[in-house]
């Protein structure tokens, strides 16, 4: 992997285009201030391709209990019952 180009400030202020087009596509660069540096300009991460239904299948979970309530958590909102709604009596 390439080095991180440095500017110092008056640089980045006048190549402030040519920054952004080498960020764009995938550069890291350092702007230092007296010789040290004091920001890192990083590209944005991307928009996720969702080409079909289920293509996040295996990178998302969800815990078995992602139902159940705490106790006493329902009765903190005012609802009598510690059940969730809609539950059969």
């Amino acid at each position: 992997m390439e080095a991180a180009r440095q500017y110092n400030v008056h640089e980045a202020k006048t190549h402030f285009s040519k920054i952004l087009e080498a960020v764009a596509t995938g550069a890291e660069v350092i702007i230092s201030k007296s010789g040290e540096p004091v920001a890192k300009v990083i590209p944005l991460v991307g928009k996720v391709l969702r080409t079909d239904y289920g293509s996040l299948r295996g990178r998302i979970t969800v815990a078995d209990d992602f139902d159940d309530l705490p106790d006493g958590f329902a009765e903190a909102f005012g609802d009598e019952a510690d059940e969730p709604s809609g539950a059969a009596e």
